[in-house]
């Protein structure tokens, strides 16, 4: 029998919800098995919990376990991080090194956000799970190696498939056991659970009483979507146990900390986080909304034949049945087609001349702009502008680099 609420304590998961608890179950199951398991869920729900459940209830437990954000290591050195490197293998390598795969040996290794791996070495990787050896950079030696892999990833796998970023043989050898973590969203009953249990760690940790959600604000702390899951909901939590003096949480108190809490939930355009993000004005929203459409451009060619002809120059009719959210489809029409916009007496002649110009801005110019004011709000913190934007810290330093950014 699958004792849930002692593998819960141990490792510190909070919740009753019957979604979560079949996953746990799910993760001690197959624990002892050597199978390759793929954790799936959203950003913030907790995916890096369930690699160490499996690896405690294995027969891998007194053996290594290490943890690789394959999303934060360079594209040039990964295959080097996981496999090591050959001494003068490359400018730098002044010496051998073991990768991962060799130092963890008889044991586990966690690869978070698999999907952003380089298609390179997602071919090395398919060949350390289909026979256990790999090769070192810069040798010729094949080496064998013991070694569970336990993935997890943020991203749709089967849409990386088809836009040929992912390998269709490595995802069906990784996906032998789907573990599917439930965004916070569906766990509506563990919600307030992990507020009570947030507000009592902060008050332990800065000395002061915990704040207390009033009982009218409850309906809201529950109905909130939630988009940045667990993570958001401390992060808040932690905020308001610093900030607010008055230690009852009101509702207009807690509105302040949440985004567009009075929206249950909006339809999404490209990017189910689109409608998550705030923007400083409605031309902004615009170049959100051509930041999504570049990196969901083959995909979008693929479903819609019509932009099969869209070429390096932004559309210039946005009224496709494509754009769905009406607040945006109303933005984009009216900021694009060259027509006087109906709020135009909302900004001045030199502001409205001043505008004209961004009209015809190329694909790369919008990105670069994107890119450049999510640096400026982030005072220059890659890895938090990378979070803004969804994308992987390795792919904004390649941006950085290509725009000229530093």
């Amino acid at each position: 029998m699958v004792d849930i609420q002692q593998i819960k304590q141990r490792f510190g998961i909070i919740g009753n919800s019957p979604l979560l608890n079949r996953e746990i179950e799910k993760a001690i199951l197959i624990a002892p098995t050597d199978l390759t398991v793929l954790i799936i869920g959203e950003s913030g729900v907790g995916k890096e919990v369930f690699p160490q459940i499996i690896h405690q209830n294995s027969a891998r437990k007194h053996g290594p376990y290490i943890a690789v954000n394959c999303g934060a290591i360079p594209e040039g050195t990964i295959d080097s991080e996981l496999f090591g490197h050959e001494k003068g293998s490359f400018t730098g390598a002044l010496a051998d090194r073991k990768g991962y795969f060799e130092v963890a040996d008889k044991g586990t290794i966690f690869l978070d956000e698999v999907g952003e791996l380089p298609l390179a070495t997602q071919a090395r990787l398919l060949r350390v799970l289909e026979y256990g050896e790999f090769i070192k950079v810069g040798s010729s030696k094949v080496q064998k190696t013991n070694v569970r892999i336990v993935a997890a990833t943020n991203v749709d796998l089967l849409k990386a498939i088809r836009n040929g970023k992912f390998r269709e043989d490595l995802y069906y050898r990784l996906n032998t056991v789907p573990v599917n973590i439930p965004p916070l969203r569906d766990r509506k009953e563990d919600i307030f659970l992990l507020f009570r249990k947030f507000a009592s760690d902060f008050a332990e940790k800065y000395t002061m009483p915990p704040i207390l959600m009033a009982e009218e604000a409850k309906p809201l702390l529950i109905k909130y979507r939630w988009p940045g899951n667990i993570r958001e909901l401390k992060n808040i939590t932690e905020r308001m146990s610093i900030i607010e003096q008055a230690r009852e949480i009101s509702t207009d108190v807690l509105k302040t900390y949440l985004v567009n809490p009075e929206i249950d939930h909006l339809p999404a355009l490209i990017n189910s986080d689109f409608d998550h993000r705030t923007f400083g004005n409605e031309r902004e929203i615009l170049y959100q909304i051509l930041f999504d459409m570049r990196k969901d451009i083959n995909d979008l060619k693929k479903l819609v034949p019509e932009l099969s002809k869209i070429n390096s120059q932004v559309p210039t009719d946005l009224a496709h049945p494509v754009y769905q959210h009406p607040v945006n489809q109303e933005i984009a029409k009216n900021i694009i087609v060259e027509e006087p916009v109906p709020y135009a007496d909302e900004y001045t002649e030199e502001e409205t001349k001043e505008s004209e110009p961004e009209m015809t801005l190329s694909l790369d110019e919008v990105e670069k702009e994107m890119i450049r004011r999510a640096l400026e709000r982030n005072k220059g913190k890659r890895r938090n502008a990378a979070l803004e934007l969804k994308i992987s810290e390795r792919t904004l330093y390649r941006k950085i680099k290509e725009y000229g950014l530093e």
